[in-house]
C-alpha cells in the first residue's frame, strides 16, 4: 500500500493553526508529520495552504487522537474491524499505537523508536538476515535498516496496523529508496509462515508479540522451537515480554519464556522488558 503524504494533525496543531489565524498571522511554521520534518502553513481566512494545497481549518479534534487528510475532511487515524486500532501521538513526536485503548508499545520514558533502538542494538543486526516476527509499527525494522542489517523478513497479520503504517511518517515503506529492496514486510501470521523459512536462513530474530492472553500460540513451545530451527548457530533473539503484574496474574512470563527458549536449544537472560538469548 503506497504511504500518506498528506498533513497529519493533532488537536495541539489544529490549536495553534487557529489561534496564528485569530491573532493576525499569515503564515505558521511547525511540524505536520509528527515531528520528522517543519514547513510552513500559508494561513488565509477559511482556508490553509500546506504543500501547495488549501484544506479546510480542523474543528473538534480529540486528544490523544492523529487525523489524516481523507480527500474530504481530517479524519482520526483508526479503523475498526472487530477491535479499534488507533494511531496515538506521544510527546516524543514518534507515535504509538493501541488495540482497543490497550498501549501496544512503551512510551513513558522515551520514544517508541528509541525504544526499539535499544532492543535491536542486542542482536546488533549490521550485514545480518533479521527475522522480526510481528511487524506492528515497523520500528523494528526502521532500526535494523539504519543499522545496517542486509534483510529484513518481516510479518504482520492484521491488515489495520498494516493500514496504520501507511499512515504513520515514522514506519519504513518497504518501495522507499531508503529501504534499499532490503525489506521484506508481509502480511501473514507468523505462527505458520515460520514454516516456510527455511532451516538456519536467519542471522537474528526480534519477536515482539502481543501479550499472552492474545496471542498465547506466539509463547508456545513448539514456536520456539520453530524460532530455533530458523536460526543459526550462534544467532541472537530479543524476546519482548513486558512485566506483567506476578501478583494478578499468577505468571512469571519473563521466566516462562526463558525457561522455554532454553528447552528449544537457547541460552537465555532476562534483559530489559524481555528475554536476550543466543542459539546453543
Amino acid at each position: 500500500m503506497p504511504h500518506y503524504s498528506g498533513p497529519l494533525l493533532t488537536s495541539d496543531i489544529a490549536t495553534a493553526l487557529l489561534t496564528a489565524r485569530d491573532t493576525g498571522d499569515t503564515t505558521w511554521s511547525g511540524s505536520m508529520d509528527l515531528g520528522r520534518g517543519t514547513g510552513t502553513a500559508f494561513l488565509g481566512v477559511d482556508t490553509w495552504r500546506w504543500n501547495d494545497v488549501d484544506y479546510p481549518y480542523p474543528e473538534g479534534l480529540k486528544d490523544r487522537t492523529v487525523y489524516y487528510w481523507d480527500g474530504e475532511d481530517f479524519d482520526r487515524a483508526a479503523r475498526f474491524s472487530g477491535s479499534l486500532i488507533k494511531l496515538v501521538p506521544t510527546e516524543w513526536g514518534v507515535p504509538t499505537f493501541e488495540i482497543d485503548g490497550i498501549k501496544m508499545l512503551p512510551t513513558s520514558k522515551e520514544s517508541p523508536l528509541d525504544d526499539a533502538r535499544r532492543k535491536v542494538a542486542l542482536v546488533q543486526p549490521a550485514g545480518k538476515v533479521v527475522l522480526d516476527t510481528c511487524g506492528g509499527m515497523g520500528y523494528f525494522a526502521a532500526c535494523c535498516l539504519d543499522a545496517g542489517a542486509s534483510r529484513i523478513v518481516s510479518f504482520e497479520k492484521n491488515p489495520d496496523v498494516m493500514w496504520l503504517r501507511t499512515i504513520n511518517p515514522w514506519s519504513p515503506d518497504p518501495e522507499a529508496a531508503s529501504s534499499g529492496g532490503r525489506l521484506d514486510f508481509t502480511r501473514a501470521d507468523v505462527s505458520e509462515a515460520i514454516r516456510e523459512i527455511a532451516d538456519t536462513s536467519v542471522d537474528a530474530v526480534l519477536h515482539d508479540p502481543p501479550r499472552f492472553g492474545i496471542a498465547g500460540e506466539l509463547y508456545a513451545q513448539s514456536f520456539y522451537d520453530q524460532l530455533a530451527r530458523v536460526l543459526r548457530r550462534g544467532g541472537k533473539l530479543f524476546h519482548y515480554t513486558g512485566s506483567p503484574n506476578k501478583l494478578t496474574s499468577g505468571r512469571d512470563v519473563p521466566r516462562e519464556v526463558s525457561r522455554r527458549l532454553e528447552k528449544s536449544g537457547f541460552v537465555a537472560e532476562l534483559a530489559l522488558d524481555g528475554v536476550f538469548a543466543r542459539k546453543r
